[in-house]
């Protein structure tokens, strides 16, 4: 019977590995750059939506005085005519002072927002130009160091 004797990659591996050594710094810092990120995008949607249900519960009270006040009897019927007149241009201003108000949540959120994306998109880039001269710096260290051995 013939035995083959198997040859240990493990140190070759290892060999190989330890010539091309991985920076896990720039993905450290990828991730707090993401996680950041994320937490100054949830900040803002947040803060929209506490101001938008400010918005919504004060339109509902504004809404609900102003039923009360169309649904007191009356004496005559043309007093009730006049209630339903007044109850429908009243919420007609409100609507839209209360939507001019939404427009500018969403206005400051759009803005934030595309602050938040283009410093974010500079830190990115500065970061990962930075990561690839290191890389390309710590390659052209290690193929000089193989080469010389190789001689």
């Amino acid at each position: 019977m013939a035995t083959k004797q198997s040859q240990d990659f493990t140190a070759i591996f290892k060999d190989m590995m330890g010539a091309f050594p991985v920076d896990t710094s720039a993905m450290e810092g990828a991730f707090k750059s993401t996680a950041t990120l994320n937490e100054k995008l949830a900040g803002v949607a947040l803060e929209a939506a506490d101001k938008s249900t400010e918005i919504s519960s004060k339109w509902t009270k504004d809404t609900l005085t102003r039923l009360s006040d169309m649904s007191k009897a009356r004496t005559e019927p043309a007093d009730y005519a006049k209630a339903m007149t007044d109850f429908a241009s009243a919420q007609a201003e409100v609507a839209a002072e209360h939507m001019a108000a939404f427009a500018e949540v969403a206005k400051k959120v759009q803005m934030d927002t595309v602050e938040l994306m283009m410093a974010a998109g500079k830190d990115m880039s500065e970061d990962a130009s930075s990561a690839m001269k290191k890389a390309t710096a710590d390659m052209t260290t290690n193929a000089k160091k193989t080469a010389a051995a190789a001689k």
